[in-house]
């Protein structure tokens, strides 16, 4: 994963190099900058290639962000997880789904008709999820004697939820007409978390794996379209 994750991201420096380098030629060509707003959508290819060749997990995330300024983005995410975890003393299925919306502000300042995005932004996530317990194992305080085998479950429980606030800090290029290839990185933090009662919620979906609690971290590399709704015309600056 980490061998996918650096060369995902390499990829991305360097079609943000290349679109960068042939947007400057088209620039020279116009002495007018046209921003364009409109709806981008679009998924996060991380969860698909990762449902691909690990078993124990199932993911699909939609995104998209709408254009309400030149600098700022209303932004959100939609998805649904299945992930089975194996921790050290114990074995379960969590299965949910989850929505995010913020804005992101973009920090770029793009030259003509360049419509690259370094941003940072902000969300509020919601889950609502279950838990299955499908083994555990009983802290042994002599293991003199051997260890005690796992014992079997199945115990489920429903209903459960999380709230949480979710800070994103990431780019996103053009690298043809009207499609953008994109990576971000998220610090979570939990407002809320209705736990079982039987252990803690330790992997939330859409928050991922929770540490010390409260905290998580996240990523995804995002492949989405621009659907143009209206665009505006200003003279460029000759420098």
């Amino acid at each position: 994963m980490k061998h996918i994750s650096k060369f995902s991201f390499s990829l991305l420096l360097i079609l943000c190099a290349f679109s960068i380098h042939a947007q400057e030629k088209d620039s020279i060509k116009s002495p007018e900058k046209i921003d364009r707003y409109g709806i981008r959508v679009g998924a996060d290819i991380s969860k698909l290639v990762q449902s691909l060749y690990d078993s124990d997990y199932k993911g699909l995330e939609l995104v998209a962000d709408y254009r309400l300024t030149k600098k700022y983005f209303l932004a959100g995410e939609l998805g649904n997880e299945n992930k089975t975890t194996n921790d050290d003393q114990i074995n379960f299925t969590t299965k949910g789904t989850y929505f995010k919306v913020g804005f992101d502000y973009n920090a770029h300042d793009n030259w003509l008709d360049l419509e690259n995005v370094i941003s940072i932004g902000l969300r509020y996530g919601v889950s609502t999820f279950s838990q299955t317990v499908n083994s555990y194992e009983i802290y042994n305080t002599n293991p003199y004697f051997g260890g005690i085998p796992d014992t079997q479950s199945g115990q489920k429980f429903d209903g459960l939820s999380a709230q949480w606030i979710e800070v994103v800090a990431g780019i996103k290029t053009r690298v043809f007409n009207n499609v953008f290839v994109g990576f971000s990185l998220r610090a979570n933090r939990l407002v809320s978390n209705q736990k079982p009662g039987a252990f803690d919620n330790l992997y939330i979906p859409g928050f991922n794996r929770t540490y010390d609690g409260d905290f998580g971290v996240g990523f995804n590399y995002t492949i989405t379209y621009f659907i143009p709704i209206y665009k505006t015309k200003t003279v460029a600056d000759k420098k």
